[in-house]
């Protein structure tokens, strides 16, 4: 495939966000759920300001250079998208064979009687997460989308069968299909 001599995507910055780009650190801040920063110094792609968007360009670019410019500025449209609205992931507990509970402890998420089991599952919660419980579900929200969804995928994890002497199902088979029991991630909106 051919390169191309120029690749660009611009990510318009709404009114009352303000993004500092400096090199290859960008700085989203002035929304009403606060400021996130990252740097992108791994990434062959230019960063830069114009008349208030952000435009991400790379030049001579190959297939994976193409998508590597998209994935920039998604990254920094769901940076202003935390600031202005955030991030809330829903998470439905299901049981069928012995009653699951969750509930959170200081800084901690604590899954109890998962399959029947004696032992607790614990997850630590990360800085800027706020994690709250009811019967049956978890709302895990915040403004950094990935730190947000990588929690709640590791709680969807951490109650996933697996099979082998592990996790023996209660009716005989092996963590197989059939097994309902865990916790699953059911809707992904904004806070506000």
């Amino acid at each position: 495939m051919a390169r191309q001599p120029y690749v660009f995507e611009e990510v318009e910055v709404p009114e009352g966000v303000k993004v500092d780009v400096s090199g290859s650190k960008v700085v989203v801040k002035g929304g009403p759920l606060g400021t996130l920063e990252r740097d992108f110094g791994n990434i062959p792609v230019i960063i830069r300001s114009s008349d208030g968007s952000i435009i991400v360009e790379s030049y001579f670019a190959g297939r994976s250079e193409k998508a590597v410019v998209g994935t920039v500025a998604g990254h920094i449209r769901n940076m202003i998208l935390g600031v202005t609205r955030g991030w809330r992931y829903k998470l439905k507990i299901v049981f069928s064979h012995f009653p699951m509970n969750a509930k959170v402890q200081g800084n901690q998420l604590v899954i109890e009687n998962f399959m029947g089991r004696r032992s607790k599952i614990i997850l630590n919660i990360p800085k800027g997460v706020k994690v709250s419980t009811t019967k049956d579900d978890i709302v895990v929200e915040g403004v950094d989308k990935e730190v947000v969804s990588q929690f709640a995928a590791s709680v969807e994890l951490a109650t996933t069968l697996r099979g082998g002497e592990e996790r023996i199902s209660p009716h005989g088979r092996e963590g197989g299909p059939g097994v309902l029991d865990g916790i699953y991630v059911y809707a992904v909106e904004h806070m506000k």
